[in-house]
């Protein structure tokens, strides 16, 4: 079975949202796990509006990478430019994958401002997720 990965600065927002993600698409064909360079705690915004679109990552906790370092990831996503420029020295033959996502946590605005803007980078991420399980965890075949 495939193990991933998804690396973040805290853990507690795109990584969390990320993992759910994984977790709905990739039909049992992957051990999914996430991380951070440091934990923030799961982002109580974030669990509200994946709750949304029926993925519940309530449950989920906030881990650092040095939790994984003896796990051998067949593919590490980073999910902002932060962790990719900062993580340290992860000995790992996996594939590595980038994309920068816009933090919701650093969101501004009135309430419903900052909701649009979380829905907005949940979108996104689940768009990319999903391309991802599609071209690495063949969820279709």
């Amino acid at each position: 079975m495939k193990k991933v990965l998804v690396l973040c600065t805290g853990n507690s927002c795109r990584s969390q949202m990320a993992h759910g993600y994984l977790n709905k698409f990739k039909k049992c064909k992957a051990e999914v796990y996430s991380a951070g360079i440091e934990t923030h705690g799961v982002n109580q915004k974030a669990i509200e509006i994946m709750k949304l679109d029926d993925v519940d990552i309530s449950h989920h906790t906030s881990n650092t990478i040095n939790e994984y370092t003896n796990i051998n990831f067949d593919y590490i996503l980073t999910v902002c430019d932060h962790a990719k420029e900062s993580c340290p020295h992860f000995p790992s033959s996996a594939l590595k994958f980038h994309y920068n996502f816009t933090d919701p946590s650093k969101a501004t605005g009135t309430e419903e401002e900052i909701t649009q803007q979380f829905i907005e980078v949940r979108d996104t991420i689940k768009q990319y997720i999903e391309r991802f399980c599609k071209m690495y965890l063949n969820e279709y075949q």
